[in-house]
């Protein structure tokens, strides 16, 4: 008995270091503004950031990353979210940043959210993509993920790649891949552009809105004083093959077939069909198909 029992206390004491030695916003993230409406609880598995008419708030990485696999869950202000737009996205600063986006656009009460990415290299944007959900993202935690090498920018949810924007360099189209990016996170009323096109307006009667994170995961090249903690990015170094597979990842057949599914079925602005909006001619990685 005693020794089951011994056996016992020692998993539960693992069970709590592993608990422990997870993922912590304390240690991951400083809360930026928001005069105390940006809040981490639960001993530091969970982060809420709130909006009133006061003000927004929001969030960033203690660490900068340069290249990385980054997952966040996000349970997203529910009901009557019309005019706010949660932002979760990698950016560096400066007038030639480089940026990665995922903003999820409110809207009224059983009214589909709007899923917004883009992606800027060296100031550049203008590469909108949006997508309806295939779930109600504010009943429950859903999981949206980067994957940033130096050949792709890969955008999943849940595990579903919904957005793959390929190194094109080849062809002039700046990619992010020479600045180091901090993971920025804001809750805040943008009633002029967010719903229908500033039509819908923020109702102030809701408020405050509250959106939820938790279980942040990066497996990522973390930058500090000029260098990065990858000792390579060759994916066929030894050091880095296996730890850092995803330095070199594609996206399989499978995976193409699960983008290809959403692409048809939830996407509803692609900038590389928007012909009126570019009518000297698409930007150049959509005329070479490279973009999906």
């Amino acid at each position: 008995m005693a020794s089951s029992s011994s056996l016992c206390i020692s998993v539960m004491l693992l069970v709590s270091f592993l608990a422990s030695s997870a993922a912590n916003f304390y240690q991951d993230f400083d809360l930026t503004w928001g005069d105390g409406r940006s809040k981490i609880l639960n001993n530091g598995h969970l982060l809420t950031l709130s909006l009133d008419k006061s003000s927004a708030s929001g969030f960033q990485s203690k660490s900068q990353y340069l290249f990385g696999n980054i997952d966040m869950q996000l349970k997203l202000v529910p009901g009557n979210s019309a005019g706010t737009v949660t932002a979760y996205y990698l950016s560096s600063q400066g007038p030639t940043h480089d940026e990665i986006d995922f903003e999820f656009l409110g809207n009224l009460s059983g009214d589909p959210y709007i899923l917004h990415t883009n992606v800027f290299g060296q100031g550049k944007g203008n590469r909108e993509q949006q997508f309806y959900l295939w779930f109600d993202p504010t009943a429950d935690f859903h999981t949206y993920s980067l994957l940033w090498n130096p050949q792709r920018i890969i955008f999943s949810v849940d595990g579903t790649p919904i957005r793959e924007f390929k190194n094109s360099e080849s062809i002039g189209v700046p990619f992010p891949k020479n600045q180091p990016m901090r993971i920025y996170s804001s809750l805040w009323n943008a009633d002029d552009w967010a719903t229908r096109g500033g039509l819908v307006k923020t109702d102030w009667t809701h408020a405050p809105f509250t959106a939820s994170y938790r279980n942040f995961n990066a497996n990522a090249c973390v930058w500090s004083s000029g260098a990065s903690s990858c000792t390579s990015q060759s994916p066929s170094s030894t050091s880095t093959s296996d730890n850092n597979a995803w330095l070199s990842q594609e996206m399989d057949s499978t995976s193409q077939e699960r983008m290809k599914w959403v692409q048809n079925n939830y996407m509803i602005y692609n900038y590389c069909t928007d012909t009126k909006r570019f009518p000297q001619g698409l930007p150049p990685e959509c005329a070479n198909a490279n973009q999906s």
